[in-house]
């Protein structure tokens, strides 16, 4: 038994009735995640070293202490750093008080293309480039992601639905009969999206990339849209697509689910899958039970030549 695992188990019973500990990749949105919870009155605390986690729960749970939600965030600084981490969760688990852990996760290009907009350096590869240091902690994260209770992707994702996607999962629910839809394109050829609910593979469509006038063209540009609709088969495939989703979409506000995201895919998310999920998102976008959203992965990546 550690120390701290015995300071957990003296602990009294106290007001706090939730802890969150949010973890995951350096870049992929720990601090937006630490927001949400901040503005829904968590108390928060971010990059605590982890041997202080058992004297600051301790102080939560302390017989005078008015917290009742708090919120944690660590960073991964180095490997005894990390591993006092992993032992600290461990204790939570054994023996602290009720929590939750939020591992939020992102491929490696959005991780690279995030730290050159903000020209920082990778806390691991403070002297070395910074796909080394993701490389690194995604070695080192590996087992914290499978023990977490809620993994989330970011990649592709705007701050504005990572908060969502957020407070959907782990705050309180209101009551509400809405539910919030993404569409969201994507080219296959980059690897489908990780946290996508239902993916649909529109590759049998017309494809403009074979027109040389079309292809540096989108799926916003209505002559690709002409194109890939001039054999029939994308009104056939949403005569068909459209009728699956509005019998599928009562059922989840019915059965409670807050979010909803529905992947179109084609070879490099840059023409047809663009065009469908334009077409859906204006399909369901005036619906009072729906809040619909857009995402367009690839689109800006250059066409293959």
């Amino acid at each position: 038994m550690t120390a701290i695992t015995q300071e957990f188990e003296a602990l009294p019973v106290s007001r706090l009735q939730d802890l969150v500990v949010i973890t995951g990749f350096s870049g992929a949105g720990k601090s937006t995640a630490m927001n949400v919870f901040e503005d829904a009155g968590y108390f928060c605390v971010d990059n605590l070293p982890p041997e202080m986690i058992g004297q600051l729960v301790a102080l939560f749970v302390h017989e005078g202490s008015k917290v009742e939600r708090a919120a944690i965030v660590f960073d991964v600084r180095g490997g005894d750093y990390f591993e006092a981490l992993r032992a600290v969760l461990e204790d939570l688990r054994t023996a602290g008080p009720r929590h939750r852990v939020l591992f939020l996760d992102a491929d490696e290009q959005t991780l690279l293309t995030r730290y050159q907009e903000t020209r920082r350096r990778h806390p691991l590869a403070a002297h070395g480039s910074v796909a080394a240091g993701i490389a690194h902690e995604r070695e080192l994260l590996h087992p914290l992601r499978g023990a977490a209770d809620l993994v989330i992707d970011t990649t592709g994702l705007k701050a504005s639905t990572l908060r969502r996607r957020i407070a959907d999962e782990l705050l309180p629910r209101q009551p509400t009969s809405r539910l919030a839809v993404t569409f969201q394109s994507f080219g296959f050829k980059h690897g489908p999206p990780r946290d996508a609910d239902l993916t649909f593979d529109v590759r049998f469509l017309p494809n403009p990339h074979w027109e040389p006038t079309l292809r540096p063209l989108t799926g916003f540009d209505q002559r690709v849209r002409d194109y890939v609709e001039r054999e029939g088969r994308m009104k056939a495939f949403l005569e068909r697509l459209e009728p699956l989703l509005d019998y599928v979409l009562p059922q989840y506000i019915e059965e409670g689910k807050a979010h909803l995201m529905v992947a179109i895919g084609c070879t490099g998310g840059r023409h047809r899958s663009v065009a469908i999920a334009e077409c859906l998102a204006a399909r369901y976008g005036g619906r009072d039970d729906l809040f619909v959203e857009i995402t367009h992965r690839d689109v800006e990546r250059p066409p293959a030549q």
